[in-house]
């Protein structure tokens, strides 16, 4: 008899993401004219001159006291990059669309019949058994708590957030929810966005199960008081001349923004099954493969406690060791995510 070739994955593995913001743009007006918010102007980026301190930390040890003082005396010349809400404006509004795919688990490429045919039968099966409504529950949540607005939600005295759903370029349905009234530190619902959130968790879930094409309208309205700061993305620059601004802000034809990707990091922070979820005291983090926070110097998914993304699929599909239900969520939140996973070829 013929021993059966040992499956191996991939060399060749590619996901695309199903969760697909569009970048946001930031506009300003007065919070009791939310209605009319369709005419509020976009925020503009200008640049701003100042002359600070040297406030850094200094390497005092066999250093000339003379230099040290002088180096601190020193003025901390800069430019930046600053948005604000105009004067008569006290509310920041945020509007992007979300797209939600299905194919879940489906490959967008894969070199290996044979393993494309394993990861679909685990994916089946989790659909069987689990289905998307957990996923969708908390994707929801980050859609309704203004997760995404970052920055720009701390602070805020009040912030609504309204998602709409359009079929066809019509309104379908429509749901309001008190963003505050949203804990960012877990996912049990207020009471009175119980049912608003059943209803929008529903339609995201009917997208990720490919049922039907699912296309949102997010609008958060931030009440921030007037001539407030409001903070877009930051571009990454990695190699500035010597006269650049120290800050730069992102915009699209002249309107402040936020990334997308930096979107879709607050929607997919969800993942409140690693292993040191109760100790580290920081709620849920982004789903991603290792677990990565950059802003702690923290990966709290490592391999070598076999709890990243890698060994459990592995486990789930080359050792035939099927994962706990959280760690399938977390599998599928990450093919959900997208990325390229593929195992290098010997």
């Amino acid at each position: 008899m013929a021993k059966t070739a040992e499956l191996k994955t991939a060399s060749v593995l590619a996901f695309e993401r199903k969760l697909d913001p569009s970048d946001a743009l930031m506009f300003a007006g007065h919070w009791s004219e939310r209605d009319s918010a369709a005419e509020w102007p976009g925020i503009a980026i200008r640049a701003k001159s100042v002359r600070g301190t040297i406030s850094n930390r200094l390497k005092a040890k066999d250093q000339d006291p003379a230099k040290i003082d002088a180096a601190i005396h020193n003025p901390n010349l800069q430019t930046v990059d600053v948005a604000a809400l105009p004067t008569d404006a006290d509310t920041l509004l945020t509007h992007f669309t979300l797209k939600v795919l299905g194919g879940a688990g489906e490959p967008s490429a894969c070199n290996s019949a044979a393993y494309h045919e394993k990861l679909r039968a685990a994916v089946d099966a989790y659909e069987t058994e689990q289905g998307f409504d957990e996923l969708a529950r908390r994707y929801a949540h980050n859609l309704a708590n203004g997760r995404f607005l970052w920055r720009n939600r701390v602070g805020a005295e009040a912030v609504e957030v309204r998602v709409s759903h359009r079929e066809h370029g019509e309104l379908a349905a429509s749901w309001t929810f008190d963003a505050l009234d949203l804990s960012l530190r877990d996912f049990e619902p207020a009471a009175g966005a119980r049912d608003d959130l059943a209803g929008l968790a529903a339609l995201i879930r009917q997208g990720l199960a490919g049922e039907r094409l699912v296309l949102l309208e997010v609008s958060a309205f931030a009440r921030m008081g007037a001539g407030q700061e409001v903070f877009p993305s930051q571009e990454l620059i990695l190699e500035r001349g010597r006269n650049d601004k120290s800050k730069t802000l992102y915009s699209v034809n002249g309107v402040a923004g936020i990334h997308s990707q930096k979107l879709g990091n607050a929607i997919r922070t969800i993942d409140t099954w690693y292993p040191e979820a109760e100790s580290a005291g920081i709620g849920p983090i982004a789903v991603e493969p290792y677990g990565s926070v950059t802003t702690r110097g923290t990966a709290y998914r490592q391999p070598r406690q076999k709890v990243d993304f890698y060994s459990l699929l592995d486990d789930w599909l080359l050792r035939d060791r099927k994962p706990a239900v959280t760690d399938q969520h977390f599998v599928m939140a990450t093919l959900i995510r997208g990325g390229v996973f593929g195992d290098k070829a010997e």
